[in-house]
């Protein structure tokens, strides 16, 4: 981040230890979505923890702005395509366990 941005070990320590340790992206929808899209397509995150400086108004801002942004470059899904977490993952239903196996594992 410092080479990339030309900053100072005092510019890079203040961006670092303002986001108390984690990545942060300040900047317009465009520009929050341009770095979770460069993070996810080189492979170096497989999903975000958002955690706006305040709240509700940050995550509000972040629902609002970011997510259209993400949606538009088809990077957010716009709907849901099952009924439960498992089916949004893609995941298969596991097979029930026979009553008699069940019985024995409690």
């Amino acid at each position: 981040m410092a080479i990339d941005q030309g900053l100072t070990i005092r510019e890079l320590y203040l961006r670092i230890a303002a986001g108390r340790g984690h990545h942060m992206v300040i900047g317009t929808a465009a520009t929050v979505a341009d770095a979770m899209q460069h993070w996810f397509e080189e492979g170096a995150a497989d999903g975000f923890n958002i955690m706006p400086a305040d709240l509700p108004d940050g995550l509000t801002q972040f629902c609002n702005l970011v997510v259209p942004e993400l949606q538009r470059r088809h990077l957010f899904r716009t709907r849901y395509t099952g009924t439960t977490l498992r089916e949004h993952l893609g995941l298969a239903t596991p097979q029930r366990r026979p009553a008699a196996l069940a019985a024995e594992c409690h």
